[in-house]
């Protein structure tokens, strides 16, 4: 049984379900997740992010704002406390649908047009902690800046594009399709000169733009990301072969 918001439904699940493996296609690709572009892939496409909570940010702080007017410990709510709780519910299980959608489309098309597909392994949880508190040596109880404030909004974007979520269902589909996915070393795909292989953090000149400091390769730092994924993997499926 599942509840949401005010309603009750029934999750029926199966323990085994038999593959309906698609045809082959002979295409191999790498992807690379973001927040400018939910995912680049090798081919050098471009998915959107959608930025579901973003979208509705307004009307949510707004509803949020209400709710925060009625006590949060009472025995009993008002109906006009109950009604504002559901709508701040109600506006949640908005952006979990959408979003939830987005990544079963954006998964069925790459699974449909590709037999092999290469991510990043990303430790989501990892990514969005907080810094560390920086403490001032010249000043006893205080502290340096650490920058908490953009974190917290790269944080929310990454909460967003819902990395994690995307990748288990991409990782479903493929296995129900007889697909294969291969994750592998997310460090240094977006520093790496795809042209001469050197590796440097100054080559990463902006979020979108990568210039090799040493060969002088340019191209869309995304894209680059891609490319050195699907090469891993190709590395990858070498070894194990």
């Amino acid at each position: 049984m599942k509840r949401e918001e005010n309603r009750w439904y029934v999750v029926l699940a199966c323990d085994e379900v038999s593959a309906e493996e698609l045809p082959p296609t002979g295409a191999i690709v790498g992807i690379d997740m973001g927040v400018a572009h939910f995912l680049t892939t090798s081919d050098g496409e471009h998915v959107g992010n959608p930025r579901f909570l973003q979208a509705m940010a307004d009307e949510l702080a707004g509803a949020q704002r209400h709710l925060a007017t009625f006590p949060k410990r009472t025995r009993q709510r008002t109906k006009t406390h109950r009604a504002a709780a559901r709508k701040v519910a109600k506006l949640h299980g908005k952006i979990r649908r959408q979003r939830a959608d987005f990544h079963h489309k954006t998964a069925r098309t790459l699974v449909r047009d590709h037999d092999v597909i290469a991510h990043e392994r990303l430790n989501t949880a990892g990514m969005v902690k907080s810094p560390a508190p920086k403490p001032d040596p010249d000043r006893p109880g205080g502290f340096l800046p650490n920058s908490a404030a953009a974190k917290a909004g790269l944080n929310r974007s990454i909460l967003d594009a819902g990395w994690a979520q995307f990748l288990g269902i991409l990782a479903n589909k493929a296995e129900s399709a007889g697909r294969l996915v291969v994750p592998v070393d997310a460090r240094n795909t977006s520093r790496t000169c795809p042209e001469c292989g050197h590796v440097a953090k100054g080559s990463r000149v902006t979020q979108a733009k990568f210039a090799c400091t040493a060969c002088g390769f340019t191209a869309n730092a995304d894209h680059v990301g891609a490319t050195n994924v699907l090469t891993r993997a190709g590395l990858v499926l070498c070894v194990a072969a």
